[in-house]
């Protein structure tokens, strides 16, 4: 819920009413694979996930599979160091014992 907030105002600012912003930010919450999201978001979704929880499996295919879907190559390797910050910082978050603030 933390990122959520970041991603209600992206889509809050590009015309989405509250009400869907919110149906789809606890869409993506409950389980993104099912989530009204365009298909090459699902993609990167997976791209992500796989990256994140599996990072030695990931493979050309993967790689192959987002410039498919209309990714150059500018944004696949934004979607990886996006990725790759996001583990990491919060790695070390969690290896600290830093807690979110109540609320977020």
């Amino acid at each position: 819920m933390h990122h959520g907030a970041g991603l209600r105002a992206l889509l809050r600012a590009s015309g989405t009413g509250q009400a869907e912003a919110d149906a789809l930010l606890a869409a993506l919450a409950a389980d993104y694979r099912t989530a009204g999201v365009a298909p090459a978001d699902r993609i990167m979704l997976d791209y992500a996930v796989k990256l994140t929880r599996t990072p030695a499996a990931i493979t050309r295919e993967d790689i192959a599979r987002l410039t498919e879907a209309g990714f150059a190559d500018r944004a696949v390797h934004d979607i990886c160091a996006i990725t790759g910050y996001y583990a990491f910082v919060n790695r070390i978050a969690d290896g600290l014992g830093v807690e979110l603030e109540p609320g977020k």
